[in-house]
């Protein structure tokens, strides 16, 4: 189990330099609500998704009365139990001892706890639960009360950035560097599912170069193919939300992957990322050089032609193997010039057939 020492302070996150020395990015399976406040279905999402290959698991801690109010509008209205979304908050908790109880299965099955805190008091909560490491929802960037004590835990902290400007972030990462915590920005877009034009690829190198830190991706988008997208273009952290089946009730199954679809995001991110790990030189194609033998052609005659004949180019063909005739791109060099014998069809041509 990795686990965080406070002294392992840099510019990347520790459970992030252990993954990027194994050329892995590291993978965070959301859960959010999709356990729609069943202690049992939780656990189930568990097991679940320590088979599919990511090294961490996301949750969310709502304490109701510490975050929330009766006056909070429903983001999407698809309760058909809760009159509030306050309501629904409150079905979605669980106690302390609950949440010790998930940390430790979690433990058993390999997977990295972290977890989104909405309120100081579940920072308390998760403090005592070990979290691993904190996840800054979109919606609190701006929240530096809550960032405050969040940094004083000396745990990392993965920021994402999907409802804030440049201006904004600006000022929680220069609030975040004053306190020197350990951070990264995920590049995310709050839009449920996202579409193809609301992604923001390009906002992951900008990020980079702008704050110099690690940055990873939130995907909403419900596919794949994004994912292994952002790895490509230099996500070193990638979280998506995690469902049994998209048809189940809850605010984010359409935006969500099944466990198959993120058994086959590991394979594919996995693979993109040792082949960024493995830089091609394309001056270079020493490997290739009796594969070339094979494939590469050389010059033949395609009819029967005459001594004193004067080649022209439909004269011409190309056969394998290479070295067998003149090599097939020279063929420039020999028209106009006359053979010195007699050639049957399908001969290789060569230097010495030529005047």
């Amino acid at each position: 189990m990795r686990r965080y020492s406070g002294n392992q302070k840099n510019s990347y996150f520790y459970f992030i330099s252990i993954e990027l020395m194994n050329n892995k990015p590291y993978l965070i399976a959301e859960i959010a609500q999709a356990h729609d406040g069943s202690l049992g279905i939780l656990h189930s999402y568990i097991e679940a998704v320590s088979k599919t290959g990511v090294q961490a698991i996301k949750f969310q801690m709502h304490i109701a009365e510490a975050e929330s109010s009766i006056h909070e509008p429903f983001r999407v209205h698809f309760s058909k139990e809760d009159a509030t979304r306050y309501e629904y908050w409150k079905r979605m908790e669980f106690t302390l001892e609950q949440w010790k109880e998930i940390k430790t299965h979690c433990n058993l099955v390999g997977l990295d706890f972290i977890c989104s805190p909405f309120s100081n008091l579940a920072v308390d909560w998760l403090e005592e639960v070990d979290v691993h490491s904190y996840k800054i929802g979109s919606g609190e960037v701006n929240n530096l009360l809550l960032m405050q004590k969040i940094i004083e835990t000396g745990k990392p902290i993965i920021v994402s950035s999907g409802m804030s400007n440049f201006e904004e972030l600006d000022q929680t990462v220069a609030f975040l560097k004053s306190k020197n915590a350990n951070f990264s920005i995920l590049q995310c877009t709050t839009a449920y599912p996202t579409k193809p034009q609301q992604y923001g690829l390009n906002v992951i190198q900008e990020l980079k170069e702008r704050y110099h830190v690690t940055v990873g991706f939130s995907d909403h988008s419900a596919k794949i193919s994004t994912g292994i997208a952002a790895v490509a273009l230099g996500a070193d952290i990638l979280e998506f939300h995690v469902v049994f089946h998209r048809d189940i009730f809850g605010p984010d199954s359409n935006s969500s992957l099944t466990m198959e679809e993120v058994k086959q995001l590991v394979a594919s991110v996995n693979d993109i990322s040792i082949a960024m790990q493995n830089p091609i030189n394309k001056s270079n194609n020493e490997t290739f050089k009796e594969l070339k033998s094979i494939f590469e052609k050389s010059l033949a005659i395609n009819k029967n032609l005459p001594k004193g004949h004067t080649i022209t180019f439909e004269d011409l063909e190309s056969k394998k193997p290479k070295d067998y005739g003149i090599p097939a791109q020279n063929f420039n060099s020999i028209i106009g010039r006359k053979l010195k014998n007699n050639k049957s069809k399908w001969d290789f041509l060569n230097e010495e057939d030529l005047e």
